[in-house]
């Protein structure tokens, strides 16, 4: 069992864990029958399909849309693609090219052997899955050469909307102190149903996520990175209704992090449950194979919900998500659980209380790099009290062991932050982490105490909650608005219409490559 400061009852744990894993399970009974779109797309571009025709539509959108127009989707891309392959003796991306021309038509192909068609596709999958494979092993490289760092790391946006700018920023960032550099995506880019092309110098509160937008900032990283002797990690953000797509994105220029996560998307951007859980499904996957480490939205309850009143919620979350995560073979280690520093500051006793929270996510989740969040919801434009504020938000951080640390601006609620205020906010976190390096260590909590009583108080309602939803369904629980206090019905949202049953013969050669396994 388990040392607890908090005096944790690890049979509360086990049961929450137990029926969560319930709740994922019943789910994946209807993403295994079932495949979207933009999963179909993704394997187009894990199999190279890549670019975009003189209308600048990308060519995986075109063969899915040609596919669905001339032929039967319930196949899937694989047999479309394999079967042309077979005929015609071209690459996918020859196939594509062909396609959007209006040279070749999918639909009217004599279907070959089904044998011929997977070994056809079987053998360009492996190696486009080997180009990722070997990407792992470059950070992997990188991370021996130049240590990777213990303790917090510390985790900093930039969000110009020019990825030049972008860049210029990021590199400014890292010779701060930065860890991982973060690119805010374009304002409502996730409800696009396409992934734009090529290098982008406009956006909206963010930069377009693209592969070559990826590519651009990858490779500046990496020379920083050498020039400084350590390693910055580059985070995006593969949600939204091109999840899969972005992941394989992703993984093809050595992402890092991704902000991943399928309850996120329903609850603040309205896209389709059942859309999603089927993207989220593929996209774990891949990150899983690809060493990406998840971000989770958990945090984002508490922008619209009370900290205090419904932090069993974002518990429940993160037992929830743990287990989605494990059934698409990505393991603990990759699992950034969020949540936030949300809980009012005025209220009495409040730090305990967070305190409380931090630790017991720390705790039931001990392999976890978990995702802290600063205070945002309570900034009010008052410098100084912000920047007292993330004092006590880095505070927790370096008393709890949390790896995932992103800053907090002084200047949150004012404008989007410049490279002075973020300095700032790393030499806060580095006075107090190297000042309180091993407080942690050195202090344990009362048995009957307020902090432990709190983690006892929110474990049994997250349990609870749990429960209850193992009873009701995870559909029917998002229709209640169980979380963030938001309710969505179970056929509302976008991309429902990009949902389709597969067929008996459906097959996706990059699932059984990615775990070993045959769904």
């Amino acid at each position: 069992m388990q040392d607890s400061k908090l005096h944790l009852d690890w049979d509360v744990v086990a049961d929450a864990r137990k029926s969560a894993r319930n709740i994922a399970i019943d789910v994946q009974t209807y993403i295994d029958d079932h495949s979207t779109v933009s999963v179909e797309r993704t394997i187009c571009r894990l199999l190279g399909i890549d670019g975009i025709d003189k209308f600048e539509v990308p060519l995986p959108n075109i063969v899915v849309e040609h596919i669905e127009k001339e032929g039967n989707l319930t196949l899937g891309v694989s047999h479309y693609i394999g079967n042309a392959m077979v005929e015609t003796g071209l690459s996918p991306q020859e196939i594509a090219e062909k396609v959007s021309q209006g040279e070749l038509n999918l639909g009217k192909i004599s279907t070959h052997d089904a044998f011929e068609i997977k070994l056809a596709i079987d053998k360009i999958a492996r190696e486009n899955t080997d180009k990722i494979a070997n990407n792992r092993k470059d950070r992997e490289s990188y991370l021996e050469r130049f240590g990777d760092k213990t303790g917090p790391l510390l985790y900093l946006i930039v969000a110009t909307g020019n990825i030049y700018e972008d860049v210029t920023q990021a590199v400014a960032a890292a010779k701060q102190g930065a860890d991982i550099i973060a690119v805010i995506r374009s304002t409502g880019q996730s409800l696009l149903d396409y992934v734009p092309f090529g290098a982008s110098t406009e956006g909206f509160g963010g930069t377009l996520a693209t592969q070559e937008n990826f590519r651009i900032m990858r490779k500046a990283l990496d020379e920083v990175g050498e020039e400084l002797g350590r390693y910055i990690r580059l985070c995006n953000y593969c949600s939204g209704l091109c999840m899969p797509e972005i992941a394989a994105m992703g993984a093809f220029e050595r992402l890092d992090v991704m902000l991943n996560d399928a309850l996120y998307g329903i609850l603040f951007r309205d896209i389709n449950m059942k859309r999603t859980f089927v993207d989220q499904y593929f996209s774990r996957i891949i990150n899983g194979f690809a060493g990406v480490i998840i971000n989770t939205g958990e945090d984002n309850y508490l922008t619209t919900a009370d900290a205090i009143e419904e932090a069993h919620t974002v518990l429940a979350s993160q037992f929830i998500n743990e287990q989605f995560a494990l059934l698409a073979n990505l393991p603990e280690e990759q699992q950034g659980l969020g949540h936030a520093f949300e809980i009012h500051p005025d209220t009495e006793n409040g730090f305990l209380l967070e305190l409380s929270q931090a630790q017991m996510a720390r705790e039931i989740f001990p392999k976890a790099p978990l995702k802290y969040m600063p205070p945002t919801k309570f900034m009010t434009g008052d410098i100084f009290k912000g920047h007292v504020q993330d004092a006590l938000f880095n505070m927790v951080t370096i008393m709890t062991g949390q790896r995932l640390h992103l800053m907090g601006m002084m200047t949150e609620a004012i404008h989007t932050p410049f490279m002075s205020d973020r300095a700032l906010a790393i030499d806060n976190a580095q006075y107090i982490f190297k000042n309180m390096k091993d407080f942690g260590s050195e202090i344990t909590f009362k048995k009957d105490g307020m902090i432990v009583n709190r983690a006892k108080e929110v474990l049994e309602k997250g349990r609870d909650l749990i429960k209850e939803i193992e009873t009701t369904g995870m559909f029917d629980t998002l229709q209640k608005g169980k979380f963030a206090g938001i309710k969505r019905p179970i056929d509302g949202g976008k991309g429902l219409n990009g949902v389709f049953v597969k067929d008996t013969t459906y097959f996706n050669p990059f699932i059984e490559l990615m775990t070993g396994g045959d769904k």
